[in-house]
C-alpha cells in the first residue's frame, strides 16, 4: 500500500503522526510519503530509504496560513495519482484535497476544532462563533466524503456516523526507571497559557527554595515563550518524542496542569499516559478523562485549576515520600501496560487503513 500522509500545522515529528502511526505503517511493509514543514535543520529532512520519502511544506501558524495550503495542495495532487491513500492530520487540509479523482482520503481527527478556537489568540473573539460554524459545516461534509478516524471516544458524540476511534495510546517499556536523584517535575508537550504556562512558571518559582526544578520539553507558542523566558524555568523546546520520553524517565513528577477549555473536556492528555508508561506519578487538573485515569490506578494526584500552590504541595509529598512515589510509579506503569500500549492499536490502526484503501 502506498500512502500520502499530510500535515501543516504538527511538528514533523509529531507523537501521533511519526512515531506512532508512520512507524506502524512502514513496520507493516507500507510505502509512506510524507508531506511535512521539514526544516533543512530537522533529522527528517535527511531521512529517505525504501519505504519512506519525506517532502517538506511550509508550515501554517497564526494568520499565515494560504502559502502552506497552496503549497499542500500542489503536493497533494502530485503524489495522489499513485496512492493507495491519503491521511490529513489537519482540518485546514480538507480545503487543499485535489478535486479530481483521489484514492481513499482519511482524515485523523486530533482535536475539537470548534471548541479549540477559543484558545486561538491569532482569531479574533468577534470572528469565533462565525468560524465555529464553518468549522462544522466542514465536519459535515468531510463525513459525507472521506474516511475519518478519532483520537478520542469523546469525539463520536460530535459525528452523526460511527467512525473507528485510535487513541493516543503510546509505547511502554518492560522496565522503568527508578526515581532519580536529581528532583526533577517534568512537562512534555505543547506549551501555551491555557495549558497551563504561568502555572508551572510559577510552580518552579515556588519549589526552586525546595530544591526542586521544573523543566518543560516541547514547543511554545508566542503567549508562553514570553512567560516562559521572563520566568527564567528550564525549557528544552521540541524534542522528538524518544528522547522526550528519556529526559522524563526517573523524574518525580509529571505535569498536566490544563485549563478547563471546551476543546480539553472531551480528551485524555497524552502527556498523562506516557508518565504512567513510563513510571512517572501524575499531577493533573480535574479535566474529566485524566482525572478518572489518575483516580481509577492511584498513580498520581489531582489538583485544582490554576492553582500552582496546591500542585506544589504535592509534588512536595511525593519528594518527601520516596516510597509514596515509587508506589504510583509502578501502579501507573502497571495500568499503562495492561491497556494503554499502542501497538495494539497500531495492528488495528494499519488493518483499517488496508481495508479502506482496498474498498
Amino acid at each position: 500500500m502506498r500512502v500520502v500522509v499530510c500535515t501543516i500545522v504538527h511538528h514533523p515529528s509529531d507523537a501521533r503522526i511519526y512515531h506512532r502511526q508512520i512507524q506502524a505503517l512502514l513496520a507493516a511493509g507500507h510505502e509512506v510519503t510524507y508531506l511535512a514543514p521539514v526544516s533543512a535543520k530537522d533529522p527528517l529532512s535527511e531521512r529517505h530509504d525504501d519505504l519512506l520519502q519525506v517532502i517538506p511544506l511550509p508550515r501554517a501558524s497564526g494568520r499565515r496560513r494560504l502559502g502552506a495550503l497552496l503549497a499542500a495542495r500542489h503536493e497533494l495532487k502530485r503524489y495522489a495519482a499513485s496512492a493507495d491513500l491519503l491521511l490529513l492530520h489537519d482540518p485546514e487540509l480538507l480545503l487543499a484535497l485535489p478535486r479530481l479523482k483521489r484514492p481513499a482520503t482519511v482524515w485523523d481527527v486530533h482535536e475539537d476544532t470548534a471548541a479549540a478556537l477559543s484558545t486561538k489568540a491569532w482569531l479574533p473573539s468577534p470572528l469565533r462563533p462565525s468560524t465555529a460554524f464553518a468549522v462544522h459545516a466542514a465536519e459535515r461534509v468531510a463525513e459525507r466524503r472521506l474516511y475519518l478516524i478519532l483520537a478520542e471516544r469523546g469525539y463520536v458524540a460530535r459525528f452523526r456516523e460511527p467512525h473507528p476511534v485510535v487513541p493516543n495510546t503510546t509505547y511502554v517499556p518492560d522496565d522503568v526507571a527508578p526515581p532519580g536523584n536529581d528532583r526533577r517535575v517534568v512537562y512534555v508537550g505543547h506549551l501555551s497559557p491555557d495549558r497551563g504556562a504561568a502555572e508551572m512558571a510559577e510552580l518552579a518559582t515556588l519549589l526552586e527554595p525546595r530544591g526542586i526544578t521544573v523543566e518543560l520539553i516541547g514547543p511554545a507558542d508566542a503567549r508562553a515563550r514570553a512567560i516562559i523566558e521572563a520566568s527564567g524555568v528550564r525549557w528544552h523546546g521540541f524534542v522528538p518524542n524518544d528522547e522526550a520520553m528519556r529526559l522524563t524517565d526517573g523524574a518525580l513528577a509529571g505535569l498536566s496542569l490544563l485549563h478547563d477549555e471546551p476543546n480539553f473536556r472531551h480528551s485524555l492528555p497524552t502527556k498523562v499516559v506516557e508518565y504512567m508508561a513510563h513510571g512517572v506519578p501524575v499531577i493533573t487538573t480535574p479535566l474529566p478523562a485524566a482525572c478518572e485515569l489518575t483516580e481509577r490506578y492511584r498513580c498520581g494526584f489531582v489538583v485544582p485549576f490554576r492553582d500552582p500552590r496546591v500542585a506544589a504541595d504535592a509534588i512536595l509529598d511525593l519528594d518527601a515520600q520516596p516510597e509514596l512515589r515509587t508506589q504510583m510509579g509502578v501502579r501507573g506503569h502497571a495500568a499503562a501496560r495492561e491497556s494503554l500500549g499502542w501497538p495494539a492499536d497500531a495492528k488495528a490502526f494499519v488493518a483499517q487503513l488496508e481495508e479502506w484503501a482496498c474498498a
